[in-house]
């Protein structure tokens, strides 16, 4: 089934449609952000005479960060409008340029991805447990992954228990809705949200800690609230795993944490490995 399809059947999220209205706020600045947080969590200051493999490109932003770090640049996504994303992207800064490659494939066509080869960054921020089979693509990432200590930096939704399943449902009633009440819905949930952070924070004592968080649109990589919001609430399929499940699970195949971002909330856990030198 195509993405298409998958999406006009309530299925799958069109986070290409998403992405394409993100586009309209990326600058300078929010680029520069995407390549710092790049820079340090890969521990790199530079990608020169490295190869970039970008599963699930969405709108392109950090393959863009990769080839402007000096990375050659592979970028993919199932969606075929993320993929447009990507190319429009690449036509604003790197247009005509060889060392950035971007088509549409899927990282559960076990065929592509072994065609793909091997690449000294393989990245996948948000992608991986979206794919409604994320163990599959967590496992293909890592064989992607070059010998002699190339990085994995991938990103996956928290496991918050209860409130995991509970955004499950919320997420798949999204997706089934007639497409003109989805908008509506994403902006009572987040509008409750708010609401509930709000009265948390004055709880404690602190109500502008919540009232600050309504007025930031501009996020850490350089993304947006706005259309994170939008991607967090339709983003499906969709799974979860702890902090410590994806670790031990990719350390088992040959990989060693270097870096990591944590999350205690609904947030993704970020990790960034190095393969082992002694792998196979």
């Amino acid at each position: 089934m195509s993405a298409d399809e998958e999406i006009d059947g309530g299925e799958r999220f069109g986070f290409g449609a998403n992405w394409a209205r993100f586009l309209s706020v990326l600058d300078d600045e929010r680029i520069a952000e995407a390549e710092a947080s790049l820079s340090e969590m890969l521990s790199v200051t530079s990608l020169e005479g490295k190869t970039f493999l970008d599963i699930g490109c969405g709108s392109g932003l950090f393959s863009l960060a990769a080839r402007r770090l000096g990375a050659t640049v592979h970028s993919f996504d199932f969606d075929p409008r993320s993929v447009a994303c990507a190319k429009e992207l690449k036509h604003r800064y790197f247009d005509g340029d060889g060392s950035w490659l971007i088509e549409q494939g899927s990282t559960l066509d076990r065929d592509y991805m072994e065609a793909l080869g091997q690449f000294d960054v393989v990245y996948s921020w948000g992608v991986l447990h979206h794919t409604g089979a994320m163990w599959t693509a967590i496992d293909d990432a890592t064989r992607r992954v070059a010998d002699a200590e190339g990085r994995l930096y991938i990103a996956i939704y928290n496991d918050q228990g209860w409130k995991s399943h509970i955004w499950w449902l919320v997420k798949a009633f999204y997706n089934r809705l007639p497409h003109f009440l989805q908008r509506a819905f994403v902006t009572v949930v987040i509008s409750l949200m708010h609401v509930l952070l709000v009265a948390k924070y004055t709880f404690k004592l602190k109500p502008m800690t919540g009232i600050r968080s309504l007025l930031k649109d501009r996020q850490v990589r350089g993304m947006s609230a706005k259309y994170d919001n939008v991607d967090w609430i339709g983003g499906f399929p969709y799974e979860f795993a702890s902090f410590e499940t994806i670790k031990d699970y990719v350390e088992a195949r040959g990989f060693s944490l270097i870096n990591a971002r944590r999350t205690t909330s609904w947030g993704c856990n970020e990790f960034a490995f190095r393969r082992d030198a002694c792998a196979d």
